[in-house]
């Protein structure tokens, strides 16, 4: 496990995270609580969150409970500064947030305050825009994704106004960098375009999907992130689950994603399980845990990563932890080139 700097801030963190989406839903707060003195002690410093946490499913009713259990943690350890700590405003979604509302100049100001009374903290260390509100080709949206009715314009100017709240922000002290999340290129690159014109705080990072079985990373927003200084912050290395290798062969584990998501939010296609195969095959082949080469894959890569990863138990955390020492030879890696060439874009 190494340290990276986000973007062009002076924070440092782990290239591990703890992710915490489950928390307050399939991960009661004993279990959650526990997840964040294992990963403290297995030498993290990195925890991401979001305002509409947990999911699975998302609900009005349970949005912010995530929050809460790490502001219990905070509370009742006194540990908070050992803790880079990231959270998320969440896009125009269906009614689980401000009625559907995405964040705006108006109301993210706001939206900070209500993290931070959660989170039972002065002060959030990356606040993060979850998705934007033109759209995006995330959450596979990328098979029918259309900009055409976007309009430049508006979406500058919305840019620019959310990025002079989060600026009252910074010097208040209520965040101390900001960052993306589900975004494309060009949306990275005008968002640090406009900072950089109006001297507004500039994207450190950028949260998007990226595993064996997800690379859309590979091509132009990897050259955004390393001509931009932004860093990634990859979700779901493990894809959810299937490179862990439990849904292949019909299982579906009570209590699992699947077992409450049927579909995986799209990701259940026919070549999906033919995909997880052949990374189980190479993992077996050069005697790794499928977990661990998932992981150490994450850190091969020619950009910066931190890698954000989820466990629904402590017992899951212990598994993916034992692994962060792991590193892929060149064999290994020339395998993984050939199974993602054999299976290019499984969802």
């Amino acid at each position: 496990m190494k340290t990276l700097t986000l973007g062009r801030t002076d924070i440092s963190v782990t290239d591990w995270c703890l992710g915490t989406m489950t928390f307050g839903n399939q991960t009661p707060m004993d279990d959650a609580h526990r997840q964040m003195d294992m990963a403290l002690d297995a030498g993290l410093n990195f925890i991401d969150c979001a305002e509409m946490y947990p999911v699975n499913p998302v609900a009005k009713e349970t949005a912010g409970r995530s929050e809460e259990y790490l502001g219990e943690w905070f509370a009742r350890t006194g540990r908070r500064d050992e803790w880079v700590l990231a959270t998320k405003v969440t896009g125009p979604n269906p009614g689980f947030k401000r009625d559907g509302a995405g964040f705006s100049g108006a109301n993210i100001g706001e939206a900070i305050d209500e993290s931070l009374t959660r989170l039972k903290t002065d002060v959030i260390d990356l606040y993060q825009l979850h998705w934007p509100l033109r759209g995006t080709w995330a959450f596979r949206s990328n098979w029918s994704y259309d900009p055409s009715g976007q309009n430049r314009a508006q979406t500058l100017d919305h840019m620019h106004e959310v990025l002079g709240a989060l600026d009252t922000a910074v010097k208040a002290g209520k965040i101390r960098a900001v960052g993306l999340s589900n975004e494309t290129a060009w949306g990275t690159t005008k968002w640090c375009d406009v900072a950089e014109e109006h001297g507004l705080p500039r994207m450190a990072s950028i949260q998007n999907e990226y595993s064996l079985l997800c690379r859309h990373m590979d091509t132009d927003l990897s050259e955004t992130m390393v001509n931009e200084d932004v860093t990634l912050l990859s979700f779901s290395p493990l894809a959810a689950g299937f490179l862990t290798g439990k849904y292949q062969d019909g299982q579906v584990p009570d209590g699992s994603r699947m077992s409450l998501n049927t579909d995986m939010g799209g990701r259940l296609t026919d070549r999906v399980l033919p995909a997880t195969q052949a990374y189980l095959d190479i993992a077996a082949k050069h005697g790794i845990d499928p977990v661990h080469l998932a992981m150490a894959w994450q850190f091969s890569r020619p950009f910066p990563v931190s890698a954000i990863f989820g466990a629904t138990t402590a017992d899951q955390l212990a598994q993916i932890l034992a692994g962060r020492e792991v590193v892929l030879g060149q064999e290994v890696l020339e395998d993984i080139d050939a199974a993602h060439r054999a299976h290019p874009m499984p969802y």
